[in-house]
């Protein structure tokens, strides 16, 4: 049952993104092949440290006990970090690999929730200068060097894109992990300036483009939460894999249920695989630019 975009709504994405006014939001999907899902890596540190719950592969949840079994809230993120670090990166030239298909568009920021830099690599590797940013979501990281700090001040573009770790990257105490990482980003962005003043314009006058994120993920729904005050105005798009259902008539009411749940937050869902999406996407747009 998977449902495209319409042609009309193709047509506004790619106009969108030509006119530099398209922000990814890139979820663990995006990086899936070259790095394991969250509930992979749930259920490994579930194994080692005896996690005495059902939920096993809810990696929020496991890293949040071992958070406090260990009384180190950093703990379970320099886990994960290290079960990261030297990760070999997808294949950027396959013509569905996403992070090579976003690196191609003549865009100037692009957001992620993931902790790898498999984006900033894609953009390089298509001979574009990026520049790498995250979130300062707790006063640990209040004073940490920014893009933004350069003279003269930065501004993404697309031969110059930024790259916004809003959950986090190689300091630990970015990364947004456990349960109460996650209460307190949702709290921090309640603050307006969270955000660099760039990145805020780009959310405002964009189509948003979230891919890789499932129905059940905490991150993106503190995400949504986060940017519903205002931000999500123009057409914007959620790539999901369609809820597995041997009822097609069962499969249909969710699948309904959950488009109008977004709709109410401004997201169209195209239902289908992430590369699926991509492919879509690159075909489209080289035939728009032709």
């Amino acid at each position: 049952m998977i449902q495209p975009l319409s042609d009309r709504e193709w047509e506004i994405l790619l106009e969108r993104i030509k006119a530099q006014r398209c922000v990814p939001f890139l979820g663990a999907g995006a990086s899936y092949g070259a790095l394991p899902l969250g509930a992979e890596i749930a259920r490994e540190l579930a194994e080692k440290y005896q996690y005495p719950l059902e939920d096993r592969d809810d990696l929020i949840r496991v890293a949040q006990y071992i958070a406090v079994e260990y009384g180190d809230s950093l703990y379970p993120k320099e886990l994960i970090l290290k079960r990261f670090a030297g990760a070999k990166p997808p294949d950027f030239s396959q013509p569905d690999e996403p992070h090579g298909v976003l690196a191609e568009l003549p865009l100037s920021v692009y957001m992620t929730t993931n902790y790898d830099d498999f984006m900033f690599q894609a953009l390089k590797n298509r001979y574009k200068d990026p520049r790498r940013e995250f979130c300062r979501w707790n006063d640990a990281l209040k004073n940490r060097p920014s893009a933004f700090d350069a003279r003269p001040r930065y501004q993404p573009s697309p031969a110059n894109p930024l790259v916004y770790q809003l959950h986090g990257h190689t300091d630990p105490h970015s990364l947004v992990l456990t349960e109460d990482d996650y209460l307190l980003f949702l709290d921090a962005m309640r603050d307006p300036k969270l955000l660099p003043a760039a990145v805020r314009t780009a959310l405002s006058e964009s189509s948003l483009l979230f891919i890789g994120y499932r129905l059940a993920d905490w991150n993106i729904r503190v995400l949504l939460q986060g940017l519903r005050r205002g931000l999500l105005r123009n057409l914007s798009v959620m790539v999901l894999v369609p809820p597995r259902n041997e009822d097609p008539e069962r499969q249909r009411k969710v699948q309904d249920y959950l488009d109008r749940y977004y709709a109410m937050q401004d997201l169209r869902v195209y239902w289908g695989t992430v590369r699926t999406f991509c492919a879509e996407l690159r075909r489209r747009w080289e035939a728009s630019t032709q």
